[in-house]
């Protein structure tokens, strides 16, 4: 793993084969900003990456091909090659094919991480129903993530520059949401999502809102119980850990009203209820962020976009975000752990950020 004098080392997963994936991540790593930023290293093969390079005249793409991590390019795109035998690229349609290439890509990056060759990962878009096989049975990229790093339970964290959004809940059809909304979920998720904003995105004390489950969070138990049984008694358990929690929110008058503005993120009980207002009111490119594992783990907002794959006009913005996102938590993640670990440092941090509580605490 890269130490803090050197730049991190960011890994890219391909996404479905047929797919925007590899064409945004082109797109991305044409910024010259980024080789001054980290080392890249994409998981996929030459020829899949020239296949998508010809559709984009103006990519400005020097690559090495590397079968291992001793030697690392420091000017150039190192390509991890995870096969070598000829693909059919077939851009736009939904086949075996690109399902099968991006298990490939995804599970080598996924080693790489874990036996600590890469510092983070920026994963493109998969096709849920198209990636499935007996090696990979998962509704996506944070539940396999979970699994692979056998992380207690994660947080799917989306990020903009104004809003913060997790989710107690991620991919439950509607019918059965309630039922996975239980006390110790909900403390748990605000236990890693507490952590997260601290470690990953600098917040010393960071203010939570927490939504409720039911519309007007239950009028007081007129529409729905949860919110007095379930959600007041997790928050309360919350503070007692000295999490600076509240709630629970009627989600269309937090959003309306401009609630979210006071808080650092906000806990949705389900995916629609965080996911759509977020992506109405949030500012700037969006990125998806896995809170809650031991190694760093970014991805774009958007899907596989079959529709504008391998025509050149896919916008790679979420994608840059979505690397720069990863870069910044890896050096974030170290200054954490060095002023943790220096008792000055970490009182100084302390006053201020009590003097801040204050503050916010004035305006709730």
């Amino acid at each position: 793993m890269s130490t803090e004098l050197q730049k991190p080392i960011v890994g890219f997963s391909i996404g479905d084969l047929n797919g925007i994936g590899l064409e945004v991540i082109i797109k991305t790593l044409s910024d010259n900003r980024i080789l001054d930023m980290c080392t890249p290293v994409v998981f996929a093969n030459t020829k899949a990456i020239n296949f998508y390079k010809k559709a984009l005249p103006d990519a400005n793409l020097n690559v090495q091909v590397i079968k291992d991590f001793t030697r690392l390019p420091g000017k150039q795109i190192a390509v991890f090659s995870c096969w070598d035998e000829d693909v059919q690229i077939t851009p736009g349609q939904l086949n075996e094919t690109g399902g099968k290439y991006a298990w490939r890509s995804l599970q080598t990056a996924t080693q790489a991480l874990k036996d600590g060759h890469i510092d983070g990962l920026v994963t493109a878009p998969i096709h849920k129903k198209n990636i499935q096989s007996e090696e990979f049975n998962y509704s996506g990229h944070t539940p396999y993530l979970k699994a692979a790093f056998e992380a207690e339970d994660v947080v799917m964290l989306m990020a903009a520059e104004n809003l913060r959004v997790a989710l107690v809940t991620e991919h439950v059809p509607i019918s059965e949401v309630a039922q996975h909304v239980t006390r110790e979920a909900i403390v748990r998720k605000l236990k890693i999502l507490n952590y997260s904003l601290q470690k990953d995105f600098g917040i010393e004390r960071p203010k939570v809102a927490v939504l409720g489950l039911n519309p007007h969070a239950g009028d007081e138990g007129l529409v729905g119980s949860e919110e007095e049984t379930i959600i007041k008694p997790a928050i309360k358990e919350a503070k007692a850990q000295n999490i600076i929690a509240y709630g629970p929110y009627s989600a269309d008058a937090f959003f309306a009203r401009g609630t979210y503005e006071k808080f650092d993120a906000v806990l949705a009980m389900y995916h629609d209820q965080g996911l759509i207002p977020f992506k109405s009111l949030s500012i700037g490119e969006t990125v998806n962020y896995t809170a809650g594992l031991p190694m760093v783990r970014t991805s774009p907002d958007h899907g596989t976009a079959f529709d504008i794959a391998g025509k050149g006009i896919a916008d790679a913005s979420s994608m840059l975000s979505a690397t720069f996102y990863c870069i910044d938590i890896v050096r974030r993640r170290t200054v954490y752990d060095e002023t943790h670990s220096n008792p000055l440092k970490r009182m100084s941090h302390r006053v201020l950020a009590n003097a801040e509580d204050e503050k916010v605490e004035e305006g709730l």
